[in-house]
């Protein structure tokens, strides 16, 4: 837990305060850390990219740096509730089955770059490529990389941690 202290007294050169809300996602770990200060207040088993960690645009890889939460998407959907650009389709998912679409469900938060060059700009920008941390119909794959580039979350988690984190929220994405 040391290394995620770290991270916290990193996030507070972003101006994170000692009661403010982080996240930071580890990509060697596939976890989410919900942070309160320099505090972990929950954690969550994630999916990141079968493709590896980079920012580039179509890499349907996971971006590292730092980032907020820029949107929060679906709030009272229906568990399992399929998005398609953001919107709520009204179909839902069936949950556990392999499939062969990235499907997009439950809730979501959409991801803006805070670091010009490494996650915001042109061609590189997390925003424009729509990076979000949602639920997913794969829950199964949960805990190893699997997603197109997006954070994945267990449905029942993602409606927790949607509940919990208002926009505005830093989010870290580091490789270790």
């Amino acid at each position: 837990m040391k290394e995620i202290s770290a991270i916290g007294k990193l996030l507070s050169k972003f101006g994170l305060k000692p009661d403010q809300y982080a996240i930071v996602v580890s990509i060697s770990k596939q976890k989410l850390y919900f942070l309160k200060g320099e505090e972990i207040i929950q954690r969550y088993p994630i999916s990141t990219s079968k493709y590896g960690i980079g920012n580039k645009e179509d890499s349907n890889k996971t971006p590292f740096g730092m980032h907020c939460i820029s949107n929060k998407i679906g709030k009272n959907a229906e568990i399992g509730s399929i998005f398609k650009s953001c919107r709520n389709t009204r179909k839902i998912a069936k949950i556990g089955a392999d499939i062969e679409k990235d499907l997009i469900t439950t809730r979501i938060l959409k991801l803006r770059g805070l670091e010009k060059g490494i996650n915001k700009g042109k061609g590189i920008d997390s925003y424009e490529r729509c990076i979000y941390i949602h639920g997913t119909a794969e829950e199964h794959l949960i805990g190893r990389s699997a997603s197109h580039g997006c954070i994945r979350m267990r449905n029942r988690d993602i409606i927790e941690l949607f509940a919990l984190v208002p926009r505005g929220t830093l989010v870290k994405i580091v490789r270790r």
